[in-house]
């Protein structure tokens, strides 16, 4: 049996693509009521009549999260009229989205955690997980279809790229390929994909101006490519204090060999003779399975310049998705696009 679609919808307060009278806007309490809209939707998404997909789907709503993504759907969608439901119902696809990503990436990268409890696969294997993580998929691509042809072939664009990202992360860079180009495009497509989505499906769907669409996607894809290097960063200062705040084991990339920005820094160091380096990417290399082996090379890595330089491309990335907002009126809305890219690079420090 399948659940009623997603009906609810908030009263939020129509703002101008012109920002007339954005700086009016009670705007936490308008995002508040919309984020309450998308959790109800979020939960009536996820139920289902047979008792082990009911269990499994809710399982990553129910533990919580940052809701990134719908907020930044709401937030858009103040630049034309929020209150029209497409809104909430796009807000409510892109987090089902994101969350059928982390049940299958949980799978891919072993991690244990998620949100501070075990990760679907720890709890009923990975075969559960990954289909699970298909269920949501085709939830959201229900939704999407609510809202008209062209979501539809957004949601479709969208997805191909967080596949495409995924396969070009699992395979890595092609002989000859700069491996931070192209670790970047799959940062780019991973990541910055479903948040320059959010934004345009906010902006869009309300009724914005089409210029205003068009600059809401560039932000989201450079402050996505943002958010994801600066998370990467963030895990390597102080690991385990991080770890109690967020609920993620520490050093999951580093033991399942997945690339990050400061590993990739570290290498080109290494192969251009840099003695520190060459150190460093012994440890790195070593049985990282091992919790001792694991906890030297995390030291190593967070204390390496290459992290700081790796902070540092966050920042860039921070910096253009704001420029990418110069020709946005000066407003509340604004103001709080601004206040998000900024804040990407400042979290747990």
């Amino acid at each position: 049996m399948s659940p009623p679609d997603a009906v609810a919808t908030y009263p939020g307060p129509v703002v101008s693509a012109a920002g007339v009278d954005a700086d009016l806007v009670d705007l936490p309490a308008t995002l508040a009521r919309g984020l309450d809209a998308v959790e109800e939707n979020l939960l009536r998404s996820v139920s289902h009549v047979d008792d082990l997909v009911d269990a499994v789907a809710h399982h990553l709503v129910l533990a919580g999260g940052k809701r990134v993504r719908p907020t930044l759907t709401l937030l858009a969608a103040q630049l034309g009229d929020p209150t029209r439901p497409e809104v909430v119902t796009a807000a409510t696809a892109v987090e089902l989205t994101h969350l059928a990503s982390l049940y299958h990436d949980d799978v891919m990268d072993s991690a244990p955690l998620r949100r501070g409890a075990p990760a679907a696969h720890e709890v009923w294997g990975n075969e559960v997980a990954i289909l699970t993580g298909d269920l949501l998929f085709a939830r959201a691509s229900r939704l999407v279809a609510e809202l008209g042809p062209r979501a539809v072939r957004l949601q479709a664009e969208t997805f191909e790229r967080l596949c495409l990202g995924q396969l070009h992360e699992t395979v890595g860079p092609r002989p000859g390929e700069d491996p931070v180009e192209h670790h970047l495009q799959v940062l780019s497509d991973k990541t910055g994909s479903l948040i320059a989505t959010s934004a345009r499906y906010g902006a869009e769907l309300s009724g914005a101006d089409p210029a205003v669409v068009d600059l809401l996607v560039a932000y989201g894809e450079a402050v996505g490519v943002a958010f994801q290097l600066a998370d990467d960063v963030l895990d390597l200062s102080d690991p385990q204090a991080r770890a109690e705040r967020t609920g993620k084991v520490p050093g999951t990339d580093l033991r399942e060999g997945v690339a990050t920005l400061p590993t990739l820094l570290a290498r080109a160091r290494a192969a251009a003779g840099d003695p520190g380096a060459i150190a460093l990417v012994e440890l790195l290399d070593a049985d990282l399975t091992d919790d001792a082996a694991l906890a030297r090379a995390l030291t190593a890595l967070g204390a390496d310049s290459a992290t700081e330089e790796a902070m540092d491309e966050a920042r860039r990335w921070s910096a253009r998705s704001v420029e990418a907002l110069d020709p946005l009126p000066a407003g509340a809305v604004k103001d709080a696009l601004v206040a998000f890219a900024r804040s990407v690079t400042d979290r747990d420090r």
